[in-house]
């Protein structure tokens, strides 16, 4: 994708989105749709962890904060370095001496205000290179481009960070850290908490930004660790002015960074629009984004920082861990589940070809509402079902489709 290409696509969203904003600083539709643009072009190949594309990446975020006037922070400038041992023996206990390393780096920027205490703001900058592993893409390898997943998040928190660097808010200092390795399992994160670079002792919370590009027409907007802090949820409520249909989620465990600090016994915040069909494939490209919905998701997490700021030191709250209550299951129906839903049954976001769900004609926006005699009220509901089948068995379902109640019947393979 050439630079006049992202210039001419940026101007035109300015100008068909602009409005004045209610917190400080210039629009953010064009900075963010020219982050993006270079972050998911082709010449980043995915951006995978280890590769020229990352790296390529991470100069990009490391000379985007130096253009904001953020110092340095990691270990060597702004780049903090690590690497990962990976086992050629799935089975193997640890590594062997032979066995390949992977080479990644954060890239992390402090905005210094004096302050005893730092909020961290978060988002991973690695993807899925050309999708060898972790795509649900069936075709042949291709690059995996990562607008939304994560794009959008680093696009969003570059966004914020000039934002904070021209408000008033000083009663904390602010820690920015683009993550890479997250796609391979927090590596990024979990070597910052283990090594960080700052004082964990001294940071006052986290907020996380993954996947945030797709508001959808409902607006609905995902914020989980919202019980790790009693100071939460009054501020997200008395934040949301542009009226976001929240679907708030407790726990601070969740598979993205903010699990890292959370398990360090930081409250945490982690910010997410929602799953859809462009998920771990190539097609998760720029022209797929809602720019307008970005604005809108940039300008309340600013405005929950806002509504905290005079807080103090926030108190850590250890909430459930709601993952360890999901049931294990050996089957798949091959759908991606609408994860911002709250209405009753499982409603279907995106069906997989040639999967049990594709061969039963079931489609995206249905809803599962009973599979056999188990009725689906939620997903918990939905994975206690899966649960009870093994490969080779057939349920019969009942689903919504519309205003219509239709029967279809699913081979698990």
């Amino acid at each position: 994708m050439s630079r006049l290409f992202i210039y001419l696509f940026s101007f035109l969203l300015f100008v068909s989105c602009s409005r004045k904003m209610d917190i400080p600083g210039e629009d953010p539709v064009q900075g963010m749709t020219i982050d993006i643009g270079f972050l998911a072009s082709d010449e980043m190949e995915g951006r995978e962890i280890g590769t020229a594309g990352e790296s390529k990446a991470a100069t990009y975020i490391s000379d985007r904060f130096k253009e904001i006037g953020l110092k340095p922070a990691g270990t060597e400038g702004y780049y903090q370095p690590f690497s990962r041992k990976i086992k050629g023996n799935p089975h193997a206990t640890e590594a062997a001496a032979d066995d390949p390393v992977i080479y990644g780096k954060n890239v992390i920027a402090l905005l210094d205000n004096k302050a005893a205490n730092t909020i961290v703001i978060g988002a991973h900058f690695d993807h899925l290179g050309y999708g060898k592993e972790g795509s649900l893409y069936t075709g042949a390898p291709a690059i995996h481009n990562g607008a939304d997943d994560n794009a959008s998040g680093v696009a969003m928190m570059l966004y914020l960070a000039e934002t904070l660097k021209k408000s008033k808010l000083k009663n904390n200092n602010y820690l920015f850290i683009a993550f890479s390795g997250e796609e391979k399992g927090l590596w990024g994160s979990n070597y910052f908490v283990n090594h960080p670079t700052l004082p964990i002792a001294n940071m006052n919370y986290m907020i996380n930004m993954d996947m945030v590009g797709r508001l959808n027409q409902d607006r609905q907007l995902a914020v989980s660790g919202t019980g790790t802090s009693v100071a939460f949820a009054d501020v997200l409520q008395s934040a949301n002015t542009a009226a976001l249909k929240l679907k708030l989620s407790e726990s601070g465990v969740g598979p993205s960074d903010h699990t890292s600090f959370y398990l360090q016994s930081l409250p945490v915040l982690a910010f997410f629009t929602g799953q859809h069909e462009d998920y771990h494939k190539p097609s998760d490209d720029i022209q797929l984004l809602n720019f307008s919905g970005m604005r809108e998701v940039s300008a309340y997490v600013y405005r929950v920082i806002q509504g905290l700021d005079g807080k103090g030191k926030l108190t850590y709250i250890k909430t459930k861990d709601e993952s360890t209550d999901a049931p294990r299951f050996t089957v798949s129906l091959g759908v991606i589940p609408d994860y911002l839903y709250d209405g009753k049954g499982m409603r279907i976001d995106g069906v997989r070809e040639g999967k049990p769900a594709h061969k039963a004609d079931l489609q995206k926006g249905d809803i599962v509402l009973k599979m056999n005699d188990m009725e689906i009220s939620d997903m918990m509901s939905y994975m206690k079902a899966l649960a009870a089948f093994k490969q080779g068995e057939s349920a019969t379902l009942v689903i919504k489709r519309g205003d219509q109640e239709m029967v279809k019947q699913v081979k698990f393979e």
